[in-house]
């Protein structure tokens, strides 16, 4: 090994170009991949066209270069290279290939239904492969809710492709015309000849390759009867029983298990380090280059006890900000001055009515994924397989490619479903370590995070300050609205509102902790100050709430699951009571739009408050299965009250001062407020994404009722950090 190059090159890969939400990759579409590990096995470097000759006889459907209607019309396939999507084979079994990854989102299960749907097969005879770099074409990454509304309109695309070429089959096989022909159950059925046959039957020793018709018809959603139901979740009793394999359970002959030597903090270098005790252990390998220093054992159990073994220095940085002092230090970071401010703006401000200046302020929040990072290595000659829990697999590929300086196809990198991400996998770190430490032991090492490792060196939400001036006029008319955010991200800035005067802004700034994607982005922070200034314009005005949102909004789906939050919360029939307050939210983001209302009780000594109940309203087009919906709105809801109420990292001089579960409070089950969930079902519009939007309203509606309660405002996140037990 190369003296410093590796560590350089790790160093490189690990700083998260994905999210900071100015960063150009997020920004546009995805452009598909990723696939399932079918086991354990030694890389092969399997093509795509080698995939299919092992797959045997049957009806491969293809794309090439075939554009998204959608945000930016992104191509999805390289010109010059045909990509698999479905595969019929001889024995009936469809495989689609996909490009998205499981992280507990139940997209397998979706992405299936659109598939089953389209060719009138049942749910059983479809194999979803999701996760590995050998077997699909590249793909950006799983994130930004896109899985939907990129991958699913493809995926209809190419299953109603693949039935039309098997009623041309059986229309020559029959001298039928194929207008006579219909499809059921995975059989081509021909009424008046009493005829049938099973699409294997049609497609066995053909070896035909069909493009994507990209005026092909699909089904209307009116006619669907697999897609829009409750099917439950594809391979779910393996998750229940514990048969399901994550990379932390997986084994290799001859194994080794690795850790790696963490400095004492953010920006630290190794000055010096005395590992002669560690080695001295039975079985045990210390490696080190640079910076980077890993031990390699018979048995987790021996490499954890080795790596506390090693004596090490570190050097600190001096004059580091903390979590007391992060906000002005993040304004004064600025990467680049901001735009002027329209006089115009000034104008309508200084004569408003009524007009308010606010600054708010969102601390650095964790994932904290119930699964750590993980990864497992082998090399085999000069070709590297890693299997990584990771949102983005092509992306860990290339950071390899470049941590090793190999060509990026003697590169497999498998993607088993993963124990859920947040935004918070986009990075393949443990896979990284894991492959440096296999290729310096020459045998397969897995490399298994902790919870401390994974709360300190895994990337955070990023912190921001949220500046707005806003103002109405006496009859609760918006007339300007200025909006700058420091450093926590774009997404979900622009408000809904109609306003005749507006300057919104993004200003990146430089972070002295780690920080990248989370779920919702920055929709969250943004969407939280927006909505709080909102009530507290409504409150200098004496109007009520919900009122003085619907009469600054023309956008029809925001009015709707306005109203129908509000029906469901009963919000016109609620009666004051003492220490009790109510409030509500509402956004868009990702092509969905939500409203989100909220009751709240204060303790009267504490002023600490408790969310008793919750009504949500969410509306993403037309739904795919409403069980999984439901289950991603909850899922939301309850991640959103904690990061509204209490998640917080703390930090001094580089050092993460609370790196666990017990230090770091998460929503527990006395926290969870009862949650009605309004699901808008719009047959009339086509899906969108719903992994990340349901969170948006819940902080400013938890906010706004706190308001309510007590009357006095909260321009923070998290709004209650000291909350007790």
């Amino acid at each position: 090994m190369k003296e410093h190059n590796i560590t350089q090159s790790l160093t490189e890969s690990m700083q998260i170009t994905t999210e900071l939400e100015k960063s150009v990759v997020l920004q546009e579409p995805n452009e598909f991949s990723v696939v399932k590990s079918t086991g354990i096995r030694q890389c092969a470097a399997i093509r795509r066209r080698s995939f299919l000759k092992i797959m045997g006889g049957g009806l491969a459907v293809l794309f090439t270069a075939v554009n998204v209607h959608g945000e930016g019309g992104v191509t999805l396939a390289e010109d010059s290279e045909l990509e698999s999507w479905i595969h019929i084979g001889a024995n009936g079994q469809i495989t689609v290939l996909t490009g998205k990854a499981e992280v507990g989102q139940n997209i397998r299960t979706s992405l299936a239904q659109i598939v089953a749907e389209e060719l009138d097969v049942p749910m059983e005879s479809i194999e979803m492969i999701m996760g590995d770099t050998a077997l699909t074409p590249f793909d950006r990454g799983t994130f930004g809710s896109r899985s939907i509304p990129y991958m699913g309109p493809q995926l209809r695309k190419a299953a109603a492709t693949a039935r039309q070429h098997l009623l041309e089959l059986a229309a020559r096989k029959w001298k039928v015309n194929t207008e006579s022909l219909t499809t059921e159950d995975g059989k081509v059925i021909h009424a008046s000849s009493k005829q049938s046959a099973t699409f294997g039957s049609l497609t066995e020793g053909k070896k035909m390759l069909e493009r994507i018709r990209e005026d092909i018809a699909v089904k209307p959603v009116s006619k669907w009867s697999i897609a829009g139901k409750s099917i439950s979740k594809v391979r779910g009793e393996t998750f229940i029983t514990g048969k399901h394999r994550y990379v932390s359970d997986m084994r290799l002959p001859d194994m080794l298990y690795g850790k790696v030597l963490r400095p004492a903090s953010y920006g630290s270098r190794l000055v010096s380090i005395d590992y002669s005790a560690a080695e001295a252990i039975p079985g045990v390998k210390v490696f080190r280059d640079g910076d980077f220093v890993g031990v390699c054992a018979p048995s987790h159990r021996v490499a954890d006890r080795a790596a506390r073994l090693i004596k090490a220095q570190w050097s600190t940085v001096s004059a580091q900000p903390s979590h007391e002092n992060i906000f002005n230090y993040l304004k004064s970071k600025q990467e680049a001055a901001g735009k002027a401010v329209p006089s115009s703006l000034n104008a309508a401000f200084a004569k408003a009515p009524v007009s308010i200046d606010k600054s708010f302020t969102v601390d650095y929040i964790a994932h904290a994924p119930l699964e750590p990072r993980a990864g497992l290595a082998q090399w085999s000659n000069d070709l590297l397989t890693v299997w990584t829990g990771t949102q983005r697999p092509f992306g860990v590929q290339e950071d390899l490619a470049e941590v090793f300086q190999v060509p990026k196809e003697k590169i497999r990198v498998i993607m088993p479903d993963t124990g859920s991400g947040y935004g918070g996998k986009h990075s393949g770190e443990a896979g990284i370590e894991a492959a440096i430490l296999a290729k310096a032991s020459g045998k397969a090492v897995k490399v298994v995070w902790t919870r401390e490792e994974e709360f300190t060196w895994a990337y955070f939400r990023p912190a921001g300050v949220i500046d707005v001036k806003a103002s109405a006029s006496n009859d609760g008319k918006l007339l300007s609205w200025e909006f700058h955010n420091y450093n926590s991200g774009p997404s979900g800035i622009e408000a809904p509102y109609e306003v005749a005067e507006r300057h919104t802004q993004y200003h990146a700034c430089e972070s002295p902790l780690r920080q990248g994607s989370y779920r919702g982005l920055a929709s969250t922070a943004n969407t939280f100050a927006r909505e709080c200034i909102i009530d507290d314009l409504s409150r200098q005005l004496k109007l009520d709430p919900l009122k003085f949102r619907l009469q600054n909004l023309t956008n029809e789906r925001i009015i709707a699951v306005l109203n129908a939050a509000a029906k469901d919360f009963n919000w016109s029939g609620w009666k004051p009571a003492p220490n009790s307050g109510i409030g509500i939210g509402c956004g868009e983001e990702k092509g969905s739009v939500v409203a989100t209302c909220a009751e709240v009780r204060t303790d009267a000594d504490s002023g600490l408050a408790r969310v008793v109940r919750v009504s949500v309203a969410f509306e993403c087009g037309a739904i795919i299965n409403p069980s999984h919906l439901e289950n991603q709105i909850v899922g939301s809801v309850i991640q959103g009250l904690g990061g509204a109420m209490f998640e917080s990292i703390s930090f001094r001089e580089g050092k993460i001062l609370n790196p666990s579960f017990s230090t770091y409070r998460v929503p527990r089950f006395s926290d969870i407020p009862k949650i009605s969930v309004i699901m808008v079902d719009r047959k009339d519009r086509t899906p969108a994404g719903a992994g990340e939007t349901p969170i948006i309203g819940i902080a400013p509606a938890i906010r706004n009722a706190m308001l309510n309660a007590t009357g006095k405002p909260i321009y923070s996140l998290p709004m209650q950090r000291d909350m007790s037990e």
